[in-house]
């Protein structure tokens, strides 16, 4: 192959920083621009060069394992060519080897998926040697070669492009090949951080359900995430969340609503604590949530058969019923916003309605006309006026709160 430098292109301003350089655009730039999409942040392979000659130019090395440099004045990061070599467990488990006679096709063939090893020059030429191009014609997730199953990030990585282009499917040999990466232990190397920052961008995108499912059928999800409960239903849920444009802690919420113990689930990747916080508090308002949908319905149907008989019923009992019926709902609704700590929390608690109607029927505008009138009860005023004592206070103050409901 011919090497094309930076001085090829014909619609770029030369750049004094890679003049005479060797330098390609590699990965998610190349295959979201053939697919038609906005191209996200552009990674940058070097050729032929040392380190020395990097910093000569005014890049900053920024790499830990292996050399990484950003540019100057772009900030973008230019890599050396490199080869890697197996060399112990788990994603770190490797020795790099970035000499000047490595070649952009060595380079290439250390990538995980046929659609990221393709790169192209700065005059727009591409080069692809395991048929990038192709996969993404055929919509095929294809693994490079059989060093996939000796890098466990390369499956977490395959299931969120899974999610992310939903119209994808995953070669047969390469889920085998994820297979074997399970079975041989590898996945069980994963620190938890990595785990989360796969998980978090799998969640954000338009099938995050299926992340989970290229899990579940490699057989790592039990492996990366212990004691989570994902089924058909959840899959589901997250499919509504999508459609209602949910952000990540209350997808997460719903991912985990199932599992006995959403908070170890959480931790065991160490979630931030706000998804924590979702994932613990939706389970209980999901509870809640459905004793009040039930009472309503069989209140409905209470009314159903007053409104046949109502020649029949004193008005006067009617009214003592219907006052009573408030003051009970009055209770429960307090009690709710009490718990998920809805009146500190405002937002966070509207948010946690939001992922429960995901999975059950839920008034939106009643709760926030509800968690208003609430909030409008002036604590402050009503313990200057009910004495020195917390207890009368506090009861004074629910008291209010709980008129307003009514």
């Amino acid at each position: 192959m011919t090497g094309a430098t930076a001085q090829d292109t014909s619609r770029n301003a030369p750049d004094p920083a890679v003049d005479g350089l060797e330098v390609y655009v590699v990965g998610g730039a190349v295959r979201d621009k053939l697919l038609g999409q906005p191209p996200g942040d552009r990674d940058w392979v070097v050729v032929g060069s040392k380190p020395e000659d990097m910093t000569a130019r005014g890049f900053l090395p920024v790499g830990g394992d292996f050399p990484v440099f950003l540019h100057p004045v772009t900030k973008e990061e230019y890599a050396l060519a490199r080869t890697e070599r197996k060399s112990g467990r788990g994603y770190k488990g490797f020795t790099f080897y970035t000499g000047t006679d490595v070649t952009l096709e060595d380079d290439l063939r250390r990538r995980d998926l046929t659609v990221n090893a393709i790169a192209q020059a700065p005059d727009g030429t591409l080069v692809d040697p395991w048929n990038g191009q192709r996969d993404i014609q055929l919509r095929i997730l294809r693994h490079v070669g059989e060093a996939f199953a000796e890098d466990p990030v390369r499956l977490l990585r395959l299931a969120r492009f899974a999610a992310r282009f939903g119209e994808f499917s995953i070669a047969p040999e390469t889920m085998d090949l994820c297979r074997r990466l399970v079975a041989e232990g590898e996945v069980d190397a994963l620190v938890p951080e990595r785990v989360w920052r796969e998980v978090a961008k799998g969640l954000q995108t338009e099938s995050p359900a299926r992340m989970f499912d290229v899990l579940q059928q490699a057989g790592a999800l039990e492996r990366v995430m212990p004691g989570l409960v994902f089924d058909t239903e959840i899959a589901s849920q997250l499919d509504k969340a999508v459609h209602h444009k949910l952000n990540l802690p209350q997808r997460f919420a719903l991912l985990c609503r199932k599992s006995p113990d959403p908070q170890a689930v959480a931790r065991h990747v160490k979630a931030p604590t706000e998804c924590i916080d979702y994932a613990r508090l939706l389970p209980a308002l999901l509870v809640a949530l459905k004793q009040i949908n039930n009472k309503a319905l069989a209140k409905g149907d209470g009314l159903a058969q007053s409104a046949e008989q109502q020649e029949r019923v004193d008005d006067a009992q009617a009214r003592t019923d219907n006052a009573q019926r408030c003051t009970d709902d009055a209770h429960i609704w307090l009690s709710l916003i009490e718990t998920t700590d809805g009146l500190r929390k405002p937002d966070r608690f509207v948010q946690l309605l939001e992922a429960a109607g995901c999975v059950v029927p839920v008034d939106m505008a009643a709760w926030r006309k509800r968690l208003d009138a609430v909030r409008a009860v002036d604590a402050g005023a009503i313990a200057k006026s009910a004495g020195s004592r917390p207890e009368t206070i506090k009861a004074a103050v629910r008291a209010a709160r709980l008129d307003a409901l009514r």
